[in-house]
């Protein structure tokens, strides 16, 4: 009678880290290969509907600032949430030698607006000239993370809602 190499738990403990090690592995490969310490984000929200619906993978890749267009979907770190936005560039506005985009969710009714806090973010004092009131009419370029290569539908839904379920998302 053939014997198996690891039989029992034994086999399943040795999948379940070889499992583990291969997508650390691709995760971390992907991280270095898209300039970006997020490759792969679960979309959350309808806020981009028709194009990305929740539970949609995107994948990403870090860019420069220079290289992002009107129509590019981007993803940008906003102070005082808990998750990065990602949206739509709908217009590019030059100040002071830098960007600053003009984004939107394709099923949103007005572009994002960025909190104006030159304390927590020096950097901001770049853009005091485009605030209205405590808010910038626009992205600064120093908060978008990176843009959005390809989609992979609904594959992350199942990860959404069990972080739903469990209060962690």
């Amino acid at each position: 009678m053939e014997e198996k190499l690891l039989s029992g738990w034994k086999g399943d403990v040795a999948f379940l880290l070889i499992s583990i090690i291969v997508v650390f592995a691709i995760h971390n490969g992907l991280k270095i290969a898209l300039h970006t310490d997020s490759p792969l984000v679960i979309v959350i929200s309808g806020s981009m509907e028709p194009t990305f619906y929740r539970g949609d993978v995107v994948l990403l890749k870090g860019v420069p600032p220079s290289e992002i267009k009107v129509g590019d979907v981007v993803v940008y770190k906003r102070p005082y949430t808990k998750y990065p936005i990602i949206h739509r560039v709908r217009d590019i506005v030059e100040y002071n030698g830098k960007r600053c985009f003009v984004i939107q969710g394709d099923n949103n009714w007005i572009h994002d607006f960025y909190p104006l806090n030159v304390d927590d973010f020096p950097y901001l004092k770049d853009y005091i000239g485009l605030a209205e009131g405590n808010v910038l009419p626009c992205v600064p370029q120093e908060a978008i993370e990176a843009k959005a290569l390809l989609v992979f539908p609904k594959i992350g839904y199942p990860p959404l809602i069990v972080r739903e379920k469990l209060g962690l998302g």
